[in-house]
Order: structure tokens, then sequence, then C-alpha cells
């Protein structure tokens, strides 16, 4: 799921310390990393990756961020409950088993996760999986059906997304099968842990170790090499300026 990475209208939560092109070419970064992660989980899994964008007139731009081979399907409503509903159902109309949604905002999420879920997925059985986020939310919803209820009567961008998308699972029978907890990129303190991680992240092979997003890492090491902005400093041992951790 990704939104076009448009100066103005990208991960405006970042602005400032970065200014709308910095914050536009990250988002960028996050939508490339994303797509060749799910390209690694379909080495081991039955897989086939899509990017489901926002604004529907943005394809030419995804094109130019994904490599051949990811697929591209455009929104055909405004808002995310909306949006996750009409990806899911359009990917099973055409016959896919199942469906996972992944967000575009947690570049280092482990492959490892991706492949556990397309398991998850491949019995028969009707199921949901959820993948919760720190901050109440989740990164990934995988289903076998197109449940219009899992997402009517959410309060999206909340604390209680998670909760209540579980709430809505039992309440259609299915009790969610959940992945690990991992964080999603979109303030300044989930931004220099990501910097962090990736300063640490030197295993391109093994699916289960954090993701590297070469395309991330390349951008926030100049990004953080550049800025003088003293919220994006870290010290030598990659921990933030006048904070106790990363």
């Amino acid at each position: 799921m990704a939104k076009a990475p448009r100066i103005g209208d990208a991960k405006t939560r970042l602005v400032p310390p970065l200014t709308a092109a910095e914050a536009a070419e990250l988002s960028g970064c996050f939508i490339r990393d994303a797509a060749e992660n799910i390209a690694a989980a379909a080495q081991h899994a039955a897989i086939e990756g899509y990017i489901a964008y926002s604004p529907p007139d943005a394809a030419a731009e995804f094109r130019l961020l994904v490599e051949d081979g990811t697929r591209l399907l455009s929104s055909r409503r405004i808002g995310l409950g909306a949006s996750l509903y009409d990806a899911a159902e359009d990917l099973l109309a055409v016959g896919y088993g199942s469906v996972c949604l992944v967000n575009s905002d947690s570049p280092t999420l482990p492959t490892s996760v991706l492949i556990d879920a397309a398991r998850m997925l491949s019995y028969g059985d009707d199921r949901i999986v959820l993948g919760p986020a720190e901050d109440g939310g989740y990164y990934l919803i995988g289903l076998k059906r197109a449940h219009a209820r899992l997402f009517e009567d959410i309060a999206w961008s909340t604390p209680r997304v998670f909760a209540q998308t579980v709430e809505r699972g039992r309440a259609i029978g299915l009790e969610p099968f959940v992945l690990p907890i991992w964080y999603d990129v979109d303030d300044i303190a989930a931004l220099q842990r990501l910097y962090a991680e990736l300063r640490g992240t030197d295993d391109t092979h093994n699916p289960g170790a954090v993701h590297r997003a070469a395309h991330t890492g390349a951008f926030l090491r100049q990004l953080f090499r550049d800025n003088r902005d003293p919220r994006l400093m870290l010290d030598a041992r990659g921990f933030a300026a006048g904070r106790g951790g990363p």
C-alpha cells in the first residue's frame, strides 16, 4: 500500500527537520525497499508482488520506482479503509487464494515475517493474519476473503486500530494469527531509530535478519551526514543527540 511520493504530500510529519523534497525522496526509498523485500520473500514462498497505489494518476511515478516483476494496482476510492478493502477485493477477484496488504513505512521489516505470513495463508480454511505495529496500528493484514467488516468503523491513524481489527475479526468468527510486532517510520524518533538500525545491518542473505533496505540506507547516510539540524545529528554510537537511545 503506497501513496505517491510527491513533494508536499509525502512523510509530512518529518517536515521539518527534513525539507519537503527530502521527505518525498525518503518515501520513494521506502517504496523501493518494500518492493524489493517482497521480491526477496518470493524466493522462499508463493508470492507475487504488487504496489496498490494512490492517487489513480500516479502509475508512471511508480513505474520509475520499482523493478520489473512488481505489478501495479490502482486505488478506486479515497480513504485508507476503502483502499485496503478494494485492494484485497481486486486481488482475490482475479484468482489469488489469499492477499497480504503491507504498509510502505517499515523498510527494515524482516523478510521472514513476509514469508511466515504467506505460509500462514497457504492453508485452506478462512483466516486473518495481522502484523501489529508499535504505535497500535498494524503493518500487515492477510486475508483469504475480502471481509468488509474488518475495515469498517476503524479509528484509522490512532492507537486503537490493531485492537479494533482484532475485535472485528472475532465478530465474524475469526481469531487473527498474530505476527511479531514491528514499527512504522513516521516521526523523527522512528527515523533516528531506523538510521541506527541500518548502520548495524550487514546480513544481505538471511531472510530472518532485519531487511537491509539498501535505498533507504544510502539516502539516510547522506542525509545524516549533510544535515546539521540537531534533531537529526547522531553521536558516534548511533544514538540521537540528547537522547538516551535510538
